[in-house]
């Protein structure tokens, strides 16, 4: 019985966070909070905020960089848009526009408004935090984010950190190769562990 007031609970807070229109001012487009998340996750992704794509279709990681993150991860679309696995829930909920020929960084207002209240329902074994804006958000200690990268990943925490499988930052992953034969091999064999329990 509580769990079904559990659930109940977390769908009329993602009813509130679908109808957020904090920044609505601030966006280039009509507000559209763009997330799938369910208290039964095991695993939580953190990402920046939905591209134009993901915007467009209401489906997060639903692009190129999707694909790389799901590739890491060692799953398929299947697996990854399953909510009583996985749950995504960027930094920011809307897109947020264009800025220098790049999409603009996460609204500021999403993660402290809403984070805490999603997570509380949410108890995952492992949370990425992909890209720096969730590592600043959520492990401010490292200084750089490939420190946090190669540091998080040795400990075994509830955290990995992990880039932006963006192209853009297929330089970054060609000067730390470490990256890939290291940390990605670790991601899948946790992620493996823990859809198959």
């Amino acid at each position: 019985m509580a769990g079904e007031t559990n659930d109940s609970e977390f769908l009329r807070l993602m009813g509130r966070v679908r109808q957020c229109t904090l920044c609505q001012s601030q966006l280039p487009q009509p507000p559209r909070p763009v997330l799938a998340a369910s208290p039964q996750s095991r695993i939580i992704v953190v990402g920046q905020a939905p591209g134009i794509v993901a915007h467009d279709t209401a489906m997060p990681w639903n692009d190129r960089s999707g694909d790389r993150l799901r590739s890491w991860m060692g799953v398929d679309r299947e697996v990854f848009y399953d909510t009583s696995l996985i749950s995504l829930i960027p930094m920011g909920f809307c897109f947020p526009g264009y800025k220098n020929g790049a999409d603009a960084p996460p609204r500021k207002e999403c993660a402290p408004t809403w984070h805490h209240l999603l997570m509380s329902y949410i108890k995952p074994d492992l949370i990425l935090l992909v890209g720096r804006y969730a590592q600043q958000y959520y492990c401010k200690e490292y200084k750089t984010l490939t420190s946090g990268v190669e540091i998080e990943a040795n400990k075994n925490s509830k955290f990995m950190i992990l880039p932006h499988p963006s192209g853009r930052n297929n330089r970054w992953l060609t000067k730390n190769p470490w990256f890939e034969t290291s940390i990605v091999p670790q991601l899948k064999a946790r992620v493996a562990a823990l859809i198959e329990h």
